[in-house]
């Protein structure tokens, strides 16, 4: 029978177990919040009738009293919504869109997300999908010295009175490409930009210094989506990763700043535009990037006033729940380019595969990333006079190849007695000091494996060093391991003498004759290490080699409208331009980066690094026709660029397998390689206008007509027919029936009349025909070109041809064709 006690001890247990069972059943639906991106009905402060100016080169004037009004009215309306809608306690305002979009950011659950749909003047709800980078020589590569630099008075005026904007990790104040020279002072007026310099951690307020002529931070969002690490994720403008002061740098960096690594001197970096103003827009932390705080990035830069604005940085996925165009990042960019600004963005970095850009939209430029003519290699000299190539910005080993020193495999100078695991991390891959017998080591070139850890990104090159310096290694070599095939090297600086050899047939080489010199005994120990090397000096660069070459890692075409990825009528990438082993300005914090911890520079590639360059040049472009709106400046960039490569032959492609190339099209190089002296003078321009953005909008079958009107808050009214029918440097059908007659117009920007010829080139399974087949065009005239394009083969694939105008005075236009014939009838 139960006592009393026990009764009451039940008792006690049922209550406690309905406690923690409801404290459960509490927890399960607690919503994790996230953060979303809100637009608004209504028009932003930029495009609002009150606030429209007539100061020359921007349509807006931020100082004036009815911008801040109107801005302070759209600030209450946006507080009025979330009070009026969400419960209180449930969210937390990170920003309000003002100045080209009238929205807000806000960290909240999904369930008041949805409330948010549904309130009175919402018009789109769209989920953060966070962002991240997209991560010298080139200006003599591209041809600036000798030519745009010298029309536009040399390096000490190339770029004057144009601000870059910069949305991005942030920018190395102290660095010298962003020094400001008292002895040819910056003298151009600036007053169509207004920004300010906000202060923080190592960004002091004498930062903005001229050259740099305003920096900004935008953490909210990064604060709500993650706990900062308070040493890297910096409240200030100041770059802690690096990246910011390397895109900076590539398109407005100084000119003839010394490189100097690890004391040796690689030649001197110039950004493209060296006299350009610096704007920088912090919106991305070591930690986490939100596109929250791009999207205020990119609101507050259009609101300043800049010329340029340079996107290294993005989306780390398309939208899911609308077509590509629409998403609230895409829309900021058209805004952007609604208010006269240029936008670049890295098309991304997930090449080879088809359908792997991240630059959508036709108002925006997207840059693919290339190789140069440049290589740096090293190589590992044998003892019976065999070199094997390799990769490493590494100083060599004494005596530069004429002293030979004992080779030992990582494996055959284990310490035997010693207590740690014998896996590859140990035993193989040269990570850990205390794995190694100091006496077989010391003053040796060590072979370590590229083994599990390193294909698993567990090991790293830092621990190699580190155990280098640590037990006195002469050197090292890092092998490809026939069970994991190839690798890629990228010329990287290396503190201690070494080389990584890539490639499995190069490891071979140097693992036979290694075994052929080394004497073991009969369970397999070494008794004997007879083999010589020597490392040769990596760091002494090589010219003339075949480029552009488009880099492996740069992410390719067709462009696609949705999640599904259907191809659209719109060519991407735009262009190509330098994009791997890019000297710039670094910042010696390198969060991200150890290997780079305490360097000014690095060499870096990315289609992060081909966008400035892309900028720089249309900076160039508009310091000299300043009255050209940003659809001309790009379409000077594309018109005029090759498809041809330094030997005469079509530009090749880097593909999936390490060393492959073929022959690239349209969807890798977009219209070609960037010609800066041509696009200086293209001698015609296409030119689009907003009004023809949401025609091209209106006139695509699949995207329904109220989501344009809540993302763009015009009703569609004027068809341009066919999606192809924008007034773009390319003509793409992603499915052709029949027959389909496009249109292209053309302006005269030259000083003379000039008489132009057609010609098409057509893809395969069609025929094109061009009216009219020739024309004379007066300066600042235009003429109408109908491009008529019938199908004559079902092929249901993609391909590519041209139409190329060729002028009386030497100019020629060039305007990529790419077609999908789908069906004859």
């Amino acid at each position: 029978m139960a006592t009393g006690v026990d009764v009451l001890a039940a008792s006690s247990y049922a209550v406690l177990l309905l406690h923690l069972l409801a404290i459960s059943t509490i927890a399960s639906v607690v919503e994790e919040r996230s953060i979303y991106l809100i637009l608004m009905e209504g028009e932003p402060v930029a495009f609002h009738g009150d606030v429209l100016s007539s100061q020359q080169g921007r349509r807006f004037d931020p100082k004036s009293e009815a911008y801040k009004v109107h801005a302070n009215k759209l600030v209450d309306s946006h507080d009025q919504v979330l009070e009026s809608t969400l419960d209180k306690g449930s969210y937390n305002k990170l920003y309000s869109f003002k100045h080209v979009l009238n929205g807000f950011a806000v960290h909240t659950t999904p369930s008041q997300a949805k409330k948010l749909q549904l309130a009175q003047g919402v018009k789109l709800v769209e989920r953060d999908r966070r962002a991240k980078s997209m991560t010298t020589y080139t200006p003599e590569f591209l041809g600036l010295p000798q030519t745009v630099w010298t029309q536009e008075g040399g390096d000490r005026n190339a770029g004057d009175g144009i601000v870059m904007g910069f949305v991005d990790t942030g920018i190395n104040p102290f660095h010298p490409s962003f020094a400001y020279d008292i002895l040819n002072p910056l003298t151009s007026n600036l007053s169509h930009f207004s920004g300010a310099c906000e202060t923080g951690p190592l960004f002091p307020p004498f930062s903005c210094n001229g050259k740099i002529v305003s920096a900004r931070f935008f953490i909210a969002g990064a604060q709500a989506a993650a706990s900062l690490n308070a040493t890297i994720d910096i409240p200030s403008p100041a770059d802690a990763v690096g990246h910011g002061s390397h895109v900076a740098s590539i398109a407005a960096g100084n000119a003839g700043v010394p490189v100097t690594v690890n004391g040796f001197y690689y030649g001197r970096a110039s950004g493209m535009a060296p006299r350009a103003r610096v704007a920088v827009y912090k919106a991305v932390y070591p930690t986490v990037g939100t596109l929250a705080d791009v999207v205020a990035a990119i609101d507050q830069a259009v609101a300043d006033g800049v010329d340029i604005l340079t996107l290294s940085i993005g989306p780390e996925e398309p939208p899911q729940d609308t077509v590509t165009f629409l998403s609230i990042f895409d829309i900021a960019m058209l805004f952007a380019r609604r208010a006269g600004v240029f936008v670049v963005q890295a098309a991304g970095n997930s090449g080879p595969g088809p359908s792997t850009v991240l630059s959508y939209s036709p108002w925006v430029v997207g840059a693919a990333a290339s190789r140069t003519d440049r290589r740096y290699t090293a190589s590992l000299l044998l003892g019976n006079g065999l070199n094997v190539s390799g990769v490493g910005l590494s100083a060599p080993t004494f005596g530069n190849g004429s002293l030979l020193y004992r080779l030992v495999l990582a494996k055959d100078a284990i310490n035997l007695s010693g207590a740690f695991p014998r896996t590859p991390e140990y035993v193989e891959e040269c990570q850990h000091p205390e794995a190694f017998d100091p006496n077989v080591v010391r003053g040796s070139i060590v072979i370590c494996s590229f083994s599990a850890g390193f294909y698993n990104e567990t090991s790293t090159l830092t621990a190699v060093f580190d155990t280098a310096r640590v037990l006195g290694f002469m050197g090292f070599v890092l092998v490809a391991n026939p069970s994991y095939g190839d690798f890629i090297g990228q010329p990287i600086p290396f503190s201690v003498s070494g080389a990584l050899i890539p490639k499995v047939a190069d490891a071979k080489i140097v693992s036979q004759y290694y075994e052929q010199q080394t004497l073991r005994d009969a369970r397999g120990i070494v008794r004997q290490f007879n083999a010589r090397a020597a490392i040769q000096d990596g760091r002494v660069a090589s010219f003339g080699v075949r480029a552009p070459i488009v880099s492996r890692f740069s992410s390719r075409g067709p462009s696609f409208i949705d999640i599904n990825r259907n191809p659209s009528d719109v060519l991407k990438p735009d262009i190509l331009a330098p994009g791997n082993e890019i000297w710039a300005a670094w910042s010696p914090l390198s969060a991200l980066d150890p290997i780079l911890t305490g360097y000014n520079f690095a060499l870096l590639s990315g289609s992060s690094m081909a966008a400035p360059h892309v900028a720089g040049i249309a900076a160039l472009i508009k310091q000299k026709y300043p009255s050209w709106n940003p659809s001309m400046i790009a379409s000077a960039i594309s018109t005029t660029a090759t498809k041809f490569d330094n030997n005469g032959g079509i530009i090749m492609a880097e593909g999936f397998n390490i060393g492959s190339l073929y022959s690239s099209n349209n969807f890798d190089f977009g219209a070609g390689f960037v010609n800066p002296t041509h696009a200086m003078d293209p001698g015609l321009v296409l030119s689009s206008e907003f009004e023809d953005y949401i025609s091209f909008l209106c006139s695509m079958p699949f995207i329904d007509r109220f989501a344009i009107r809540a993302a763009t808050r015009v009703w569609c009214g004027q068809s341009i027919g066919h999606p192809a029918n924008l007034n773009i440097p390319s003509v793409t059908i992603s499915a052709l029936r029949r027959s389909l007659t496009v249109r292209r117009s053309f302006k005269n920007v030259a000083t003379k009349p000039e008489t132009y010829v057609s010609l098409a080139m057509p893809p395969n399974g069609t025929t094109i025909t061009l009216r009219p087949p020739w024309f004379t065009i007066a300066p600042e005239g235009t003429q109408d070109l109908d491009i008529e394009i019938n199908v004559i083969k079902s092929t249901n694939e993609f391909s590519f041809g041209e139409i190329i105008l060729t002028g009386s005075l030497n100019h020629i236009v060039r305007m990529p064709v790419t077609i999908r014939p789908v069906s004859i009838v």
